[in-house]
């Protein structure tokens, strides 16, 4: 989790930085812009990864959910072979 912090912090602060720089902006709004995209980042990431680990562990649960279910349910019987339909004779 810190490292994905971290990660959006950084992502942030380097996106930002970029655009003000592009943008021909003044250095100390720049380093401003870029301290709160380095939070906003920050807090971003955070999100979707929880997002990402709430859904691998439901994942994890249902299929093992599924495997216990399997493992209960007997084996499903044969089916009987079909017979091949009758074609009709033309005269």
């Amino acid at each position: 989790m810190k490292f994905v912090f971290l990660t959006g912090g950084f992502v942030g602060f380097v996106i930002a930085a970029i655009a003000g720089l592009s943008a021909g902006r003044d250095s100390g709004l720049v380093l401003r812009d870029a301290a709160i995209g380095c939070l906003v980042g920050a807090l971003l990431f955070r999100w979707f990864w929880s997002v990402v680990v709430k859904a691998l562990a439901d994942t994890i649960e249902r299929r093992r959910v599924e495997a216990r279910a399997a493992e209960l349910s007997p084996a499903p019987a044969p089916a009987p072979a079909a017979a091949a339909p009758a074609r009709a004779r033309s005269l």
